[in-house]
């Protein structure tokens, strides 16, 4: 059995632990409310955009049009993978690591072993994991994730989109924790470029053969102007889903921590006493048979 004094400093210690727990728990719920909103006001709007701009993609068959929606054959992919710069935040991390090496592993081992396979870190988490784990990492942006705003990521996307435009890529997909609520977080895969072009069935499509598109202003503004906009604010969504994800998960996990030290400052408590009790009792017993030989002398 540990001595008084021993429990006596690991139960300082942990009060220490819980005491810091709590305070970064309160912390992220602050922040959680703000980057939760952010994220909620964003979503039906980034959401309708691309949905406008999947259906207009279908009758967008010139690849004059719009370079963003042609498919070309996959030689050299892009992966933007969104983590976080801090840890203590659970399998927030973890898990956006795995899901990349999923993505890798099953639908580009080829491309990777022949160097053709190029990542972006967002965020100092993932570009340690991924020089650790060997992966070809072009880019790191750290900074966005500290200061979060539309900027920022309006540069990110252009270059990406470039890329994609000059043939440097033939296919660029995201990874990143979708926002659901403080206590789910869903990962998600998504094809940044090109765009995914609607299937509709032929029933639909009669349909729509019989329909007149009248485009204002023009097609050229909504290739030209729509299109890129759309790009950027999908990637400003997906970097806001993963901000408050991040918040999410580091405030579900203090609170689990907090708990936990909660629970284990109870046990050590119970075995201070027990050893407090046992040491009187040992020191009673001394006393009375010392004073018993004395008797007996």
């Amino acid at each position: 059995m540990p001595s008084l004094k021993e429990i006596r400093t690991r139960l300082a210690s942990v009060r220490s632990t819980r005491q810091i727990t709590s305070a970064m728990k309160m912390v992220s719920a602050a922040k959680l409310r703000k980057a939760q909103d952010a994220t909620i006001q964003m979503r039906p709007y980034a959401n309708k955009l691309m949905e406008i701009l999947e259906t207009l993609s279908q009758f967008i068959e010139e690849e004059q049009d719009s370079q963003y929606t042609v498919e070309r054959e996959v030689n050299k992919v892009l992966v933007l993978m969104i983590s976080s710069n801090k840890g203590l935040c659970g399998a927030f991390n973890t898990n956006i690591f795995r899901r990349t090496q999923d993505l890798i592993k099953e639908g580009y081992s080829t491309l990777h072993s022949k160097g053709n396979l190029d990542i972006i870190a967002c965020g100092k988490k993932a570009a340690e994991f991924l020089g650790n784990a060997g992966y070809a990492i072009i880019e790191t942006h750290h900074d966005i994730l500290d200061n979060l705003n539309y900027e920022l990521i309006n540069a990110l996307a252009k270059k990406v989109m470039d890329s994609f435009l000059s043939g440097e890529y033939d296919e660029v997909k995201i990874v990143y924790n979708q926002f659901k609520n403080a206590a789910v977080q869903e990962l998600v895969v998504e094809q940044f470029l090109p765009i995914k072009k609607v299937e509709i069935d032929e029933e639909e499509n009669r349909f729509n053969n019989n329909l007149i598109f009248i485009l204002e202003p023009s097609r050229e503004y909504i290739v030209k102007e729509l299109i890129p906009k759309s790009l950027k604010i999908q990637m400003y969504k997906a970097f806001l889903d993963s901000v408050a994800s991040e918040h999410g998960a580091r405030m579900t996990a203090m609170h689990k921590a907090t708990d936990n030290a909660t629970q284990l400052i109870k046990d050590l408590q119970l075995e201070y006493n027990k050893a407090r009790q046992a040491s009187i009792t040992t020191e009673i017993l001394e006393i009375v048979g010392g004073a018993e030989a004395l008797k007996s002398r």
